[in-house]
């Protein structure tokens, strides 16, 4: 038995050596248990789901189990030829193929989340920044802001019709509109919340202010603020659905209300999962660029699990 776990043992070693040299194996090591767990999660919310249909408590035709709306999704898909009001390719009586429609229709909203998401966090890091840089911009914008920020999206819904019509533009107005003014007090919370003793050491190596803020307080903030536009990506969904479903332009949005007008829930519920996958991916993908840029920060999670 001796001999036999010294012949074993330089084996494993060899093993674990392989496994640290190939950069794929490991990163397969480290995301397997997450998909594993993710898949446990949606499978259990799925089947608590289809349980209840099975005894009768959820109405098949008010709240379809999984496999029947997830079961007819080319039925489903050909609903999203709202999109030939876009006039793409294809004229009012002739629209494109389902899933075609299906790709259309959900570049067309992801187009104006990410567009918005981008305008409103330039704008709203640019304005927080220059609030707490310049005491004069920050007495004529900042009581300003403060008022707007608790008005609802919804309310700018007219404004938005009235300033740009229907298309994108509303569409990603009312995105900007909805995040800015939170995210601008988001920013001045954070330049406010830096290290104290940051500040004391440039000013101590005799940095300006201007260095200060581009050296000291930017990089001290970024890290909280890619997770304050994580949180946005999220609103910027629920805004730009809303936006789409009250008629500006195309989109899926338009879809679940096309799925309510003509009562078809296996509709509402499969565009619900698509939008559903697509907000998880980009968030995702927002990690991803949020660790590579932020190769300086620790992401480890759960640290307090233990307690």
């Amino acid at each position: 038995m001796a001999e036999a776990r010294t012949e074993a043992a330089p084996v494993a070693t060899d093993l674990r050596q392989w496994q640290g040299s190939v950069p794929w194996w490991s990163a397969i090591c480290r995301l397997a248990p997450r998909i594993v767990w993710t898949v446990v999660s949606i499978g259990l919310f799925a089947g608590i789901w289809e349980i209840c249909w099975a005894l009768g408590w959820a109405d098949p035709k008010l709240l379809p189990p999984p496999h029947v709306f997830l079961g007819a999704i080319s039925d489903q898909a050909k609903f999203f030829n709202t999109v030939s009001r876009w006039q793409v390719g294809a004229g009012q009586a002739e629209p494109p193929p389902p899933a075609l429609a299906v790709v259309y229709t959900v570049l067309a909203t992801t187009g104006r989340v990410f567009v918005g998401l981008l305008i409103a966090s330039i704008l709203a890091i640019s304005t927080g920044i220059a609030i707490r840089y310049f005491t004069l911009f920050e007495r004529l914008t900042l009581p300003t802001i403060i008022l707007l920020a608790p008005v609802s999206p919804i309310a700018w819904l007219p404004v938005a019709i009235f300033l740009f019509g229907i298309g994108n533009k509303p569409a990603i107005f009312m995105v900007v509109i909805a995040l800015l003014f939170h995210m601008v007090l988001a920013t001045i919370n954070q330049i406010d919340n830096v290290n104290r003793n940051f500040l004391n050491v440039a000013r101590t190596m005799g940095a300006t202010k201007r260095q200060v803020y581009f050296h000291v307080i930017i990089p001290a903030i970024l890290p909280q603020l890619f997770i304050v536009l994580r949180f946005n990506l999220f609103g910027a969904w629920m805004v730009v659905l809303v936006a789409e479903a009250t008629g500006v332009g195309y989109g899926l949005g338009q879809v679940i209300m096309l799925g309510r007008n003509t009562f078809n829930p296996s509709l509402v519920f499969f565009t619900i999962v698509l939008i559903g996958v697509l907000g998880g991916s980009f968030d995702w993908l927002m990690r991803m660029v949020q660790r590579k840029v932020l190769y300086w920060v620790p992401h480890e999670a759960g640290t307090l699990r233990g307690l």
